[in-house]
């Protein structure tokens, strides 16, 4: 594991870098140019955590898309163990929420049969997002500690991702999130909203929303409950 004090993007200088093998990881102090979901500007405010790890695919893996059901499952884990009892929630497709407000999010990003998950979490402070809420662990550990908790955990899921059927996993992911009946809105890249009922995950990851008595499945978006 490599910690810098200062980068631009965690996500961009790790996949940019041809040395790089699975499981390298590098974790950043400060973040200038991070990225969230959509091309949108990650905030990257001190004492949070902002890291990325790299996973290359292989013949035989579950579906690449389904790697971000591991990823969501590590970080949860992860949080459960630093900081226990804490009213946790995954969020489809990439958050995790502290009660109703975020308090993490993951952007995987893929070049041929590499891919980098990048991890933000807020430990110290929540930044100011427009139109939605952001919670903080208050400083309850500094990234440098949680780095190898994190770590951990997704070496372990990453392993059980590949050894699990897909199914397995997707219910894993699903006891962890909002609930089955939940009412979403579902946001594209295009602007275009859709009002629906959750209905769970396909294998893959993808979102399952019932609408008049039909079901859409989506494998993009944001999502409002």
């Amino acid at each position: 594991m490599r910690i810098v004090e200062q980068t631009g993007s965690t996500n961009a200088d790790l996949l940019a870098d041809a040395n790089a093998i699975e499981g390298d990881w590098l974790v950043a102090m400060t973040q200038e140019a991070g990225r969230g979901r959509q091309g949108r500007e990650w905030v990257s405010e001190a004492g949070n955590f902002f890291g990325s790890t790299l996973v290359r695919l292989g013949q035989g893996d579950p579906p690449p898309q389904s790697l971000s059901l591991a990823a969501g499952l590590a970080l949860i884990e992860a949080v459960d163990i630093a900081v226990p009892d804490q009213p946790l929630m995954l969020k489809w497709p990439n958050d995790l929420m502290l009660g109703t407000a975020k308090l993490a999010g993951i952007l995987l990003e893929r070049s041929a049969e590499r891919v980098v998950v990048g991890f933000g979490l807020n430990l110290a402070s929540a930044p100011k997002l427009e139109g939605r809420d952001a919670a903080a662990l208050n400083g309850a550990l500094l990234p440098q500690a949680f780095a190898p908790l994190l770590a951990g955990s997704f070496a372990r899921m990453l392993t059980l991702w590949r050894s699990s059927t897909p199914d397995v996993f997707s219910r894993a992911w699903l006891a962890r999130a909002h609930p089955i009946g939940t009412r979403l809105t579902v946001h594209s890249s295009s602007e275009e909203k859709v009002n629906g009922i959750f209905d769970g995950i396909e294998p893959d990851g993808a979102l399952r929303l019932r609408r008049n008595g039909d079901v859409d499945v989506i494998r993009a978006g944001d999502v409002e409950l």
